[in-house]
C-alpha cells in the first residue's frame, strides 16, 4: 500500500510568506521532496527564501530547490498555495475575503494550465470558502482540491488535552470538524486517550472529569490564533509542520486520516461547500471522508457551521 519516494516527487509553494516558508523549511528539514519550486507575486522575495533555503542543504537530504513561476510547477505532485492578502485594521472578514477570492481566480487558473495532474492544498484562510472557490476555478475533482481545514485546531486540541492528562498528545485520538473559524466544533463524543474515553481515563490521573474544564480547552483551541496573533503578530511554523504532515501523505500514500477542509457531498445533510471531517489522505489526495458517529449535538453544530459558510458564500456573490 505504501509507496516508496522517487526521483519525481516534486513540491510547489505559491506563497512565500510566513507560512510558506516555514513549510518550505520544515519539508527541506524532512528530506521527502525530491524537488520544491518557490512561486511569488513579488519575484525577488523567492529568490531570498529559495537562497536562504539552499545554504542549509549542506545539512539535509539532497533536494533541488528554486524560484520561478507558475510553468515551473508543471510536474508537481502537489502545489500548496499560501498566497493571499493579509488583513487590515479596520478590515472586515468580508472585504478579505473579497480580495483574497480575486487573488485566487487569478492563480488557480495559472497552476490548472501549467500542472493539470497534480493535487492542490489551499491553506490562505478564510480557507474552507477558498478552497471551495478553488475547486470550482479549477475544474479539478474535488479529491484533487482541499484545504488544510481543522489540522491545526485538531492538533492545538490534542496538545491541550494531552497537557491537561499529562500524556503525550500523539496519544490522544481526538477531532476539530467544521469550519476553521469560530463555528468549529469538538467531538467530545468520540474523545479518547489511547482508546479510552475521557471520562475514564481522568480517574487513571486522580482527576475527576469536568466539562466545563474541557469546554475552557475547546475555548483556548478556538481562539488560540487571536492570543498568538495579539503577541506575534502571525501563526505559522504549526501550521507549516500541519503542511507537512499532508503532504507526507500524498507523496509517501500513506493513507493518512487528516482532518482536512473538502467537499460535502451529503454527510449530515451538508452539500455543496468545503468543511473539514476526518478523511483519508493518499496519493490521490482525499481518497476517502468519514462518517463518523457523532451525537445529536455534534451533528447540529455541525450543519451550523456548514450554514454560517454558506451564508458567507453568499454574502460574497452578491458583492
Amino acid at each position: 500500500m505504501f509507496s516508496e519516494y522517487t526521483s519525481s516527487q516534486k513540491v510547489g509553494i505559491v506563497g512565500t510568506g510566513l507560512v510558506g516558508s516555514s513549510f518550505a523549511y520544515a519539508l527541506m528539514q524532512r528530506g521527502i521532496a525530491s524537488e520544491l519550486v518557490l512561486v511569488d507575486a513579488n519575484a525577488e522575495k523567492a529568490v531570498g527564501e529559495m537562497m536562504d533555503l539552499t545554504h542549509g542543504l549542506s545539512f539535509t537530504k539532497p533536494m533541488k530547490i528554486t524560484a520561478g513561476d507558475y510553468s515551473n510547477l508543471s510536474g508537481a505532485k502537489v502545489v500548496v498555495i499560501t498566497a493571499g492578502v493579509s488583513q487590515k485594521p479596520g478590515e472586515t472578514r468580508l472585504e478579505l475575503l473579497t480580495k483574497n477570492t480575486a487573488v485566487f481566480r487569478s492563480i488557480i487558473p495559472q497552476v490548472v494550465k501549467y500542472n493539470p495532474n497534480g493535487i492542490i492544498l489551499i491553506t490562505t484562510n478564510p480557507v474552507d470558502i477558498l478552497t471551495y472557490i478553488s475547486l470550482k476555478e479549477s475544474n479539478l475533482p474535488p479529491a484533487k482540491v482541499f484545504g488544510s481545514g481543522t489540522i491545526l485546531d485538531t492538533s492545538r486540541f490534542r496538545y491541550l488535552l494531552g497537557q491537561h492528562y499529562s500524556v503525550d498528545s500523539r496519544s490522544v485520538h481526538a477531532y476539530i470538524v467544521g469550519e476553521h473559524g469560530d463555528s468549529e466544533i469538538p467531538l467530545w463524543s468520540m474523545a479518547n486517550i489511547g482508546g479510552v474515553r475521557l471520562q475514564e481515563f481522568a480517574p487513571l490521573r486522580n482527576k475527576t472529569y469536568n466539562q466545563q474544564e474541557m469546554n475552557n480547552i475547546f475555548i483556548s483551541v478556538r481562539d488560540a490564533a487571536y492570543e498568538i496573533i495579539k503577541r506575534k503578530g502571525a501563526t505559522h511554523y504549526a501550521i507549516g509542520v500541519g503542511l507537512l504532515s499532508i503532504v507526507e501523505a500524498i507523496l509517501g500514500n500513506y493513507r493518512s486520516v487528516i482532518s482536512v477542509s473538502t467537499l460535502m457531498t451529503g454527510q449530515y445533510g451538508v452539500k455543496d461547500i468545503c468543511l473539514s471531517l476526518p478523511c483519508v489522505v493518499g496519493v490521490n489526495g482525499v481518497e476517502e471522508i468519514l462518517t463518523l458517529s457523532m451525537n445529536k449535538e455534534e451533528e447540529t453544530g455541525f450543519r451550523s457551521s456548514a450554514e454560517k459558510l454558506k451564508t458567507t458564500l453568499a454574502s460574497l456573490k452578491q458583492k
